[in-house]
């Protein structure tokens, strides 16, 4: 009889991401391959992580600061009627990021029409922010700044804590090599660069017959291929780590069965118009779009790369404007691409830190703190979140050791928001998600006072 690891090894897995984090053992077999939503709705995220440190003064321009000049930044100044005026007589948006407007505009925000779904929050961060690449994106992701050890993530404590989230056969996955903190946690998610990556070989009638069928009871030996091995009798009884690696499995198969389902309803096309980048953030962006219509996944990701900006930054033109340019077509297309499902998704952006007000010798800028978050979504109340007159005071680019933009909102009452008017969570439930919550707010309630941009 060929052992699970032999088994393996014949279907020449390319979705090794999914094994590495044990499963804490559901009762896997009252899964359904292609079931609905679990409890707690249809809402739906995607997360976006702009990985490097996105500087925010070239991303949204502070343009009633007189400290928003060519004295400050020489080559990356970008003059008034270059820029695109968001309606509040202080803030404009980088001009590489028109084709966001088209979710932003509404008559009441900036006097075009349109359906104001997009909020663009400004001078978000967390105390004692860092500038460790490393340090900075794990305090993000886990939710909890300050702890470099806690590998569980915010999102996963989020989502593991809906009801029938973790029995979903394929309740999300994050599009890259490998799997970020904020989607780590006891039940394995899983990585890939590619829908077409996340499988066994062979054709899609081969792959289902590797994975084969469960038994018809727990622990039964009537089962076949890796479900039968997965799910029958075990190898050893009182094996190390039996009781997770045993689940583990089955959650592996069920989910490459969901994804090559997925795929084998034929070739993907973009709906309403929709034009995704074309490039991997884009195409993945698609995957993500055609996931979120074909399986029941709750939670999907991706990374951006390129936003450490160190030399040859460049103004309206150059890699900053160019990735700019790539991330605004592709929340533009999500928004198109997925109007069905508009009013039950959110798009999340961030970014693990801002960068120096002030250009550095090398034509571009080094690490620094606030940052800029862009939220998407049918819910979502649009406009300019802290970067106005009243929320931006004089000397606000040097608030922070006289080089960097202090943040005025903390990132985990932005994410509070989010859970608490798009999901549902109770504000109790924050503690947990976020673990430190409750001390870190009585701590700098100025940090934590909510913007209210879901309305």
């Amino acid at each position: 009889m060929m052992n699970r690891r032999d088994l393996l090894k014949t279907g020449g897995l390319a979705a090794l991401g999914l094994i590495l984090p044990p499963l804490s053992g559901p009762d896997f077999f009252r899964r359904k391959l292609l079931a609905g939503s679990a409890g707690g709705g249809n809402k739906k995220m995607i997360f976006i992580f702009q990985r490097g440190g996105n500087d925010a003064l070239n991303t949204v321009l502070p343009r009633g600061d007189v400290d928003y000049s060519t004295v400050n930044r020489p080559t990356l100044f970008i003059n008034d009627n270059q820029a695109i005026d968001l309606g509040n007589g202080f803030a404009q948006l980088h001009p590489a990021m028109a084709p966001m407007m088209e979710v932003y505009n509404h008559s009441l925000l900036n006097g075009v029409p349109g359906p104001g779904n997009l909020a663009i929050l400004h001078r978000v961060g967390y105390p004692q922010q860092s500038r460790s690449h490393f340090s900075a994106q794990h305090f993000w992701e886990n939710g909890v700044p300050g702890d470099e050890q806690l590998d569980e993530g915010m999102l996963y404590r989020r989502f593991a804590s809906t009801p029938g989230f973790t029995d979903l056969p394929f309740a999300g996955a994050f599009l890259d090599d490998s799997l970020p903190t904020a989607l780590r946690g006891s039940t394995p998610l899983p990585a890939f660069p590619g829908t077409a990556d996340y499988s066994f070989a062979g054709s899609f009638a081969e792959v289902e017959k590797f994975l084969g069928l469960l038994p018809s009871t727990p622990g039964g030996t009537d089962g076949r291929g890796l479900y039968g091995a997965y799910g029958g009798k075990p190898d050893m009884e009182n094996g190390r780590y039996r009781d997770l690696l045993m689940p583990t499995g089955v959650k592996l198969g069920e989910s490459v069965s969901v994804v090559q389902q997925a795929l084998a309803q034929g070739p993907y096309v973009p709906e309403n118009g929709a034009v995704y980048p074309t490039n991997t953030f884009g195409t993945q962006l698609s995957e993500i779009a055609m996931l979120m219509k074909r399986t029941p996944a709750q939670l999907l990701g991706v990374n951006i790369g390129g936003w450490d900006t160190h030399t040859f930054q460049g103004g309206t033109l150059g890699t900053h404007a160019t990735i700019l340019g790539s991330l605004a077509q592709g929340i533009q297309a999500l928004s198109r691409d997925l109007q069905d499902q508009w009013q039950d998704v959110v798009v999340v952006t961030v970014s693990e830190f801002g960068r120096t007000s002030i250009e550095n010798g090398s034509r571009g800028t080094d690490h620094g703190a606030a940052s800029v978050m862009f939220v998407a979504g049918g819910a979502v109340q649009g406009g300019v979140y802290n970067c106005d007159p009243t929320t931006w005071e004089a000397g606000a680019m040097f608030t922070e050791n006289d080089r960097y933009l202090a943040a005025n909102t903390d990132f985990r009452v932005v994410f509070s928001e989010i859970f608490q008017q798009v999901f549902g969570d109770d504000p109790s439930m924050m503690e947990q998600f976020m673990p430190g919550y409750d001390a870190a707010a009585a701590a700098n309630p100025g940090l934590f006072t909510p913007l209210g941009f879901l309305g």
